[in-house]
This record gives C-alpha cells, sequence and structure tokens, in this order.
C-alpha cells in the first residue's frame, strides 16, 4: 500500500510539473488538482491511466476531462473564496470537486441521471458539504439559484450561451467551449458591470455538445 501511494504522489508531481510548464500556475487550482483524487472519478478500465494528461472516457459516452484543460477552466474563472460558482454539466464530478475547495459554494447540472447518482456518491466519500446538484438541463442553468459570480460549461454550447449568461451577476465570469464543429474555441465572458461583456478566445478545444432536455436512460 505505501508503494502504491507512493507511485501515486511521483505520478501527481509529473502531472502537476506538465500542468505548470503548459500555464496553470495558479496556486490554488493546483493545490487543488494535488488534493484531488483522480482516480476516485475513472471507471476501473482506466484507472492506470488516471493521472495522464488526457481525457478519458465515463458512462453515458461522455469523458472526464483532461488535466490541463479541468486546470485552465478553473483558473480563467479567477475564483474567490466567496463565490458561488455554476457548472453546467457534472460528469463524473471531478471538475466540481476541483470547484468546490476553492468556491463557497458549487451548483451544478447534470443531464444523465446515472451520472448524477455516481458523482454524489463521491462527493460523499470525499467529505464535500459544499456542493449542491441538480438532475436537469443544463443548458436552462438554475435560474432560482442565479446570479453567480461564476459559471463553468464543459460541454459545447453552439453559439453565445444567453440563458446563461443571463444568470451571471454584472461582474461575474462564464467560462465555456463555444462552436458547433468538432473544434471549439474556449471563451470567457467577462462582465462589465452594464450589462455587457468583454470576450476572449482563450484556445481551441474539443467537448462534447451542450444538448438540450434531460437524457432517456435505460
Amino acid at each position: 500500500m505505501a508503494e502504491r501511494d507512493k507511485d501515486a504522489e511521483t505520478q501527481m508531481a509529473r502531472l502537476l510539473l506538465a500542468l505548470r510548464s503548459q500555464g496553470v500556475t495558479d496556486a490554488k487550482v493546483l493545490h487543488a488538482i494535488e488534493t484531488t483524487p483522480r482516480p476516485l472519478f475513472t471507471q476501473e478500465l482506466f484507472k492506470d491511466r488516471a493521472f495522464e494528461d488526457s481525457a478519458l472516457p465515463i458512462a453515458c459516452g461522455q469523458t472526464i476531462s483532461q488535466p490541463f484543460i479541468v486546470g485552465l477552466m478553473t483558473q480563467a474563472l479567477k475564483i474567490d473564496r466567496r463565490d458561488r460558482v455554476l457548472e453546467i454539466g457534472t460528469g463524473s464530478g471531478y471538475q466540481t470537486a476541483i470547484l468546490s475547495k476553492i468556491a463557497r459554494l458549487v451548483y451544478t447540472v447534470e443531464r444523465y441521471r446515472t451520472l448524477m447518482r455516481e458523482a454524489e456518491g463521491r462527493f460523499k466519500e470525499l467529505g464535500l458539504t459544499n456542493v449542491i446538484t441538480r438532475f436537469g438541463d443544463g443548458g436552462e442553468g438554475w435560474p432560482e439559484q442565479a446570479p453567480f459570480d461564476r459559471i463553468m460549461v464543459t460541454a459545447a454550447a453552439p453559439g453565445e450561451p444567453k440563458a446563461l449568461l443571463s444568470q451571471l451577476k454584472p461582474n461575474g465570469i462564464l467560462v465555456a467551449p463555444v462552436g458547433k464543429g468538432p473544434v471549439q474555441s474556449l471563451r470567457r465572458y467577462v462582465g462589465d458591470g452594464k450589462g455587457g461583456f468583454e470576450v476572449e478566445d482563450l484556445i481551441d478545444v474539443r467537448f462534447v455538445p451542450l444538448l438540450e432536455g434531460v437524457a432517456k436512460e435505460l
């Protein structure tokens, strides 16, 4: 067991070094990644690849995002400890867990009930008490809890996510992949305090599309 733990520490150290070399330098973000056990969020078949800087398959045809993308998106939100964050697309819960270690509260919406239940089990195992989950249509956000300080979208919106932007505080930040093709632009919207936004394209990314409604599962 001790040898396995040491191997995990070595692999995590390599991952953190790789993230820093790619521009993820925020100490709070790196610490959140370091203290979040990615193997817990991966399927059994891929646990030996949990510390790779790559996306991995999970249930329902979805993926757990590449650690670099997780780190970059989290860093781009510039989260303060007092912030309330809305996450669209809970997935495995890995990104959610990292957000929970930086923000005051994380509201997360998932359209697959299977993924939601599995993620809730992981949150309970990790003792995360500041995560609030919802099974529903992520594109609609969470109007009853709006406005939010920060919003992260972990699926590709076909165009400007107007419904979600309307749930952002005047000086809030939203980060989302935007585009209809296989390659999208990771875009950051920063509220100008007057109802408008400064928009910045960060990098090209590949995300599953943001779909309407909730999934019908067998």
